[in-house]
C-alpha cells in the first residue's frame, strides 16, 4: 500500500522552444500569473545560478492546467517519487523552469512549498537541495502512519456495512492496474487515493489530510536506494489493497488485522 536558456511562458499562446517544444501557455490569474509575459530575471536578480548543471530530460508530458504553480508542483512530487529529482543534488528554478517550459518563477514558488512539507531545502544563491532521508526517518514515518491509521482502519471494519466496503472494489483494482504499468509516480498516486477513500469513511477530513501528508512523505525514495521501486514490488503492494478489501466485505476482523499488521511492518 504501500532540467538552455531559461524557458518562459507568456498569455499569448504557447512558444516553442530551441528543440521545437510547445511550452505551456500561461492561464492569467491569481499568485501563478507570470509577471509582465517576459522573461523571469528574478533568478540572476537574486543570485541563483546554474554552476554547469546539468540539463534534465524532459518530462514525460508538459503541465497543461490553468494553474501554472499547481502544475509544477505536481510535476515536481512526481520527480521526486520516480527518482529523477535525487537526494542530495541541487537544483536551480531556472534550469527547472527549462525543463517544465515556464519561467522560473511558479517553479520557485512550488519549491519554496516542497521545502516547507520537507522534501527540499533551499540552498542560498543555487538553488533547492533535495533532502536526504535515511532508514530511520522512513521507519519513523511507517510507525506514525500504524498510530494514525491502524486504530481507525479497526473501528472502521466494525462499523461500516459490507455494501459501502464493496463501493471502493473500482478504487482497489485501479491501484493493482497503476502498478502494472511499471511506473511508481503512477502507483504512488494511485496508492494515495485508496487510502484517502478509506479513511475517508471515518468522516473526519483533518485526519485524511495529516494522514494523506504522511503518506506522501513516506513515498520518497530514500539516499541510496534504487531510484525506483521494482514492478513486481509494487504490484504485490497493491494486491494487498484488494485483499484487505475482500476481509472488510467478508467482515472477518481478524484477517484485517492480521493484513493490516503485516502491511505497516512490511512499510
Amino acid at each position: 500500500m504501500k532540467q538552455g536558456a531559461q524557458g518562459s511562458a507568456g498569455t499569448d499562446g504557447p512558444r516553442t522552444g530551441a528543440a521545437g517544444r510547445a511550452r505551456v501557455p500561461v492561464q492569467p490569474g491569481a499568485a501563478d500569473r507570470e509577471r509582465g509575459g517576459g522573461p523571469d530575471r528574478a533568478g540572476t536578480a537574486r543570485g541563483e545560478h546554474t554552476h554547469g548543471e546539468r540539463p534534465l530530460d524532459a518530462p514525460r508530458a508538459l503541465v497543461q492546467r490553468s494553474s501554472v504553480r499547481g502544475q509544477v508542483l505536481d510535476a515536481l512530487r512526481t520527480a521526486l517519487v520516480a527518482g529523477e529529482l535525487r537526494p542530495g543534488e541541487v537544483y536551480s528554478a531556472p534550469v527547472l523552469g527549462e525543463r517544465f517550459g515556464v519561467s522560473a518563477t511558479p517553479v520557485r514558488e512550488a519549491m519554496q512549498q516542497l521545502a516547507l512539507e520537507g522534501a527540499v531545502e533551499v540552498v542560498p544563491n543555487r538553488g533547492f537541495r533535495v533532502v536526504e532521508r535515511d532508514a530511520r526517518e522512513l521507519a519513523e514515518l511507517a510507525e506514525v502512519r500504524a498510530l494514525i491509521e491502524v486504530p481507525v482502519l479497526l473501528r472502521l471494519a466494525r462499523t461500516v456495512p459490507a455494501e459501502r466496503w464493496a463501493r471502493l472494489r473500482p478504487v482497489a483494482e485501479a491501484t493493482v492496474r497503476a502498478a502494472s504499468s511499471g511506473c511508481p509516480a503512477t502507483y504512488a498516486e494511485s496508492d494515495r487515493a485508496f487510502h484517502r477513500e478509506v479513511l475517508a469513511l471515518a468522516g473526519n477530513d483533518q485526519l485524511v489530510r495529516v494522514a494523506g501528508d504522511l503518506h506522501r512523505r513516506a513515498q520518497w525514495p530514500p539516499a541510496g536506494a534504487p531510484a525506483t521501486r521494482g514492478r513486481a514490488d509494487l504490484i504485490a503492494d497493491a494486491h494487498e489493497h484488494t485483499a484487505l478489501l475482500d476481509a472488510l466485505i467478508a467482515g472477518d476482523q481478524d484477517v484485517v488485522r492480521a493484513l493490516v499488521a503485516d502491511h505497516y511492518a512490511a512499510t
